[in-house]
């Protein structure tokens, strides 16, 4: 298995590359950021050793299928991931773990097991942040690129009810974001 930080450079120097301007929420900082809040909630889940590199490898191409795609940019990912993984030293049953993870941040989420709990929050982590506003700010100037017409205030209402619906998955989200996502649905209410 190609060392991570190896394969993590080179990674994310092709979706510098690749990865279209107008994405100014799903870029390579999101991914940097998924990785690392990733590898932060799995250990305290206790995920940890060959698991834990499976699950940054997972975090690392969650959304490279934005380089081909925007629509079902996880299946893309996962082809990618089936593509080029096996040459690197990871066996078909890794890659289908990778693969579980990387479908596990579809929305709506369906995490089935533990590292994929673990990736679903850490997409989403930022809803139960400080950086709520700044990052939310970022997704709605992606979609006004597809939408150029979305207002604010449809912005905001489209956050209250993805909110509204979603919950955390792991035990380290329930008791350390789950409260701040409430205050941060309050103020957008």
């Amino acid at each position: 298995m190609k060392a991570f930080e190896e394969l993590k450079e080179s990674v994310l120097e092709r979706m510098r590359e690749m990865l279209p301007a107008h994405l100014t929420y799903h870029c390579v900082e999101h991914t940097e950021l998924v990785i690392d809040r990733s590898e932060y909630i799995g250990k305290k889940e206790g995920v940890k050793g060959k698991n834990l590199n499976l699950l940054k490898t997972a975090a690392l191409y969650h959304d490279f299928g934005f380089t081909e795609v925007y629509k079902d940019h996880e299946e893309k990912g996962c082809e990618i991931v089936r593509a080029e993984l096996p040459s690197l030293g990871y066996s078909s049953e890794e890659i289908d773990i990778i693969c579980g993870m990387i479908m596990a941040t579809k929305i709506p989420q369906n995490p089935t097991n533990l590292m994929e709990n673990v990736i679903a929050d850490a997409d989403l982590e930022y809803l139960g942040s400080n950086d709520f506003r700044t990052i939310g700010d970022r997704l709605l100037k992606e979609l006004r690129h597809f939408n150029p017409e979305m207002s604010r205030k449809e912005w905001d209402e489209i956050q209250v009810k993805f909110m509204s619906n979603h919950s955390y998955h792991t035990e380290y989200c329930k008791q350390y974001r789950e409260w701040r996502k409430q205050e941060n649905l309050n103020s957008l209410k």
